[in-house]
């Protein structure tokens, strides 16, 4: 099974993290990793992100799991679980802050095939992680 993760701490609370994390029209203000978000980032709802890494591409998501302000989900991938996609975000409230992670993991029948096109997300997903935390901790 493939796999990228990250972590980082910021100072803000979880709530004020899950609010930038969870407005999809402002991900592209401070979000390098993306060229946009199609859709409503909430429970249930489908959403479409373009990534800079595959210019072009979209990747097509389920909002699986929606737990304010602590953990949210994304799916994607094949039907009947050939090949699956899960990014998982979680804020774990800390003294004066929040620790954020970062999670996806490819499975399924046809992972072995399909991961060996996947580039290193590795560097996105700091990316990511540290543009988060800027937006978070200078937002006013």
């Amino acid at each position: 099974m493939k796999a990228f993760a990250t972590t980082t701490l910021i100072q803000a609370t979880p709530q004020a993290v899950w609010d930038v994390l969870t407005d999809a029209a402002s991900w592209t203000a401070w979000n390098p990793t993306v060229d946009r978000v199609d859709g409503t980032i909430a429970p249930g709802q489908k959403i479409t992100v373009y990534a800079r890494l595959s210019p072009g591409r979209a990747f097509p998501v389920k909002v699986s799991v929606f737990e304010p302000p602590l953990r949210m989900v994304w799916t994607g991938g094949m039907p009947l679980g050939l090949f699956k996609g899960e990014r998982t975000y979680t804020l774990t409230p800390l003294a004066g802050g929040t620790q954020f992670a970062m999670r996806e993991t490819f499975s399924g029948l046809m992972a072995p095939l399909i991961t060996r096109s996947i580039p290193d997300m590795q560097p996105a997903f700091e990316a990511f992680a540290a543009a988060l935390q800027q937006r978070c901790e200078t937002k006013p």
